[in-house]
């Protein structure tokens, strides 16, 4: 299986990618730079910036705002900027945000082997592609300890780089090889709303780039990293299902399946925030707030009364909350200053969260939430959806994801750098140089 897989991603070349896929992956990479971008300014991306900077005097790959580094720091720095804020993209069946680990190892290798933009796209496609569906493969079972997108993300991560690379189809195995032996990512960290889960999409990223590297220099790895005895399947899921690495494979690119958030907070959330958006009672008119979801995402944001804008952006009782206050969710709903608004807390002490069995069966196909208010005056308002919007069952425009960028980046860096980022990637099939496509978009301000 695994070499089947690693046969697919050596062999496919541009021509097989039909145009509505390719668009996929603009789109794909649009989204991921606005979250890169804005994430790079914040203060865990700083701290990985000087240590990359520190990792070799290389100048391979652009550190976005933070100068150069080699690739695979610049990998490393910009999967971890591509997380903080909680605006990248994410699938829903393998529970894996793709960009995060997928496009800066990318690009990173794109811009040291002075790739043009068409092998930059197509590696994005089959990184998403290996990502998506060896995450798929572990769910739901992996997602009690894994993080997938440190796990799942590290091959993709590797298969994208070794497309850019050109590795055969045992060079391609032994990437993935390499990537499966180092691929972790535990849920602990959020237990202390720790930075780990930043860290894991910036060394998924790193570890790709590290597997294709080794694997072009002849470096062997296991052929049966995903279905061996000790292979990756066995060692990180209860239950696994083993067709989903071949179901379509060539056929149907995972990219299509991609999801693109809306609100700046854990995915978890994000129906039961769309429920709340859907009903407009004033907090003066809420008695009480019942929210049922789904268990695997309860686990994750469950944070009943969250002290800080971190812990905040994992608490379904925090972000429906928020939303009902202020009728959005996005960065600023996420301050110190909102979050021990007196108001929230009145409706947090009226909100009870629980998780329905019928709703956990659903997941992972879908995300859903059913959410009621009772108001004071007897009546109850109440909205459910199985997906949020952004997903493909509820897509969102180009021209929206588009206005979304422009909202990250344009408060940080000016209407100028914002323009120059969707011309740059408008043009991206066309640029012969991907070193040339990124690295001045904004100044190093390190």
């Amino acid at each position: 299986m695994t070499r089947e897989l690693a046969e697919v991603l050596a062999a496919t070349t541009w021509t097989d990618l039909p145009p509505a896929t390719v668009e996929h992956a603009r789109r794909a990479v649009l989204d991921w730079l606005g979250s890169a971008l804005a994430g790079a300014l914040e203060p865990p991306a700083r701290m990985t910036q000087r240590v990359a900077r520190g990792l070799g005097a290389s100048a391979e790959a652009t550190l976005l705002a933070a100068g150069r580094g080699s690739a695979a720091a610049a990998a490393l720095a910009n999967g971890v900027a591509s997380h903080i804020l909680e605006f990248d993209d994410v699938h829903k069946r393998s529970t894996l945000h793709p960009a995060a680990p997928v496009i800066p190892a990318a690009l990173a290798v794109a811009e040291r082997e002075h790739c043009d933009g068409r092998a930059f796209l197509l590696a994005v496609v089959l990184g998403y592609d290996a990502a998506l569906r060896i995450g798929e493969a572990v769910n739901p079972s992996h997602y009690r300890f894994w993080h997938p997108t440190g796990t799942a993300g590290t091959f993709g991560a590797a298969a994208a780089a070794g497309s850019l690379l050109r590795l055969d189809a045992a060079g391609m195995q032994h990437a993935l090889g390499s990537a499966g032996t180092q691929a972790a990512g535990l849920w602990e960290f959020n237990a202390d709303g720790a930075m780990s889960k930043h860290l894991h999409p910036g060394k998924a990223a790193m570890n790709g780039v590290l597997s294709a590297d080794l694997a072009r220099a002849g470096f062997t790895a296991a052929s049966r990293i995903l279905e061996g005895d000790r292979g990756f399947f066995a060692a990180t899921s209860t239950s696994h299902d083993a067709t989903r690495i071949t179901d379509g494979l060539s056929t149907h690119w995972k990219i299509a399946e991609n999801c693109y958030k809306l609100h700046s907070c854990c995915g978890h959330t994000h129906t039961a925030v769309d429920c709340a958006l859907e009903l407009t009672p004033t907090p003066e008119q809420i008695e009480s707030i019942e929210i049922e979801t789904y268990g695997p995402g309860y686990a994750i944001v469950q944070n009943p009364r969250p002290a800080t804008p971190y812990q905040a952006k994992f608490s379904i009782a925090y972000c429906v909350t928020a939303a009902l206050l202020h009728g959005r969710l996005g960065l600023d709903e996420f301050t110190p200053d909102r979050i021990a608004d007196p108001a929230i807390a009145f409706l947090l002490a009226r909100t009870r969260v629980t998780v329905a069995e019928d709703l956990t069966a659903r997941y992972p196909a879908a995300w859903p939430c059913r959410l009621a208010i009772r108001l004071r005056d007897g009546r109850t308002l109440r909205a459910s959806a199985n997906f949020p919007r952004g997903n493909p069952e509820t897509p969102v425009s180009s021209e929206a994801l588009e206005a979304k960028f422009g909202g990250l980046v344009e408060p940080r860096f000016g209407a100028a750098a914002a323009a120059r980022g969707l011309q740059a990637v408008r043009c991206l099939e066309s640029r012969t140089d991907m070193a040339n496509v990124f690295c001045d978009l904004v100044p190093a301000s390190l």
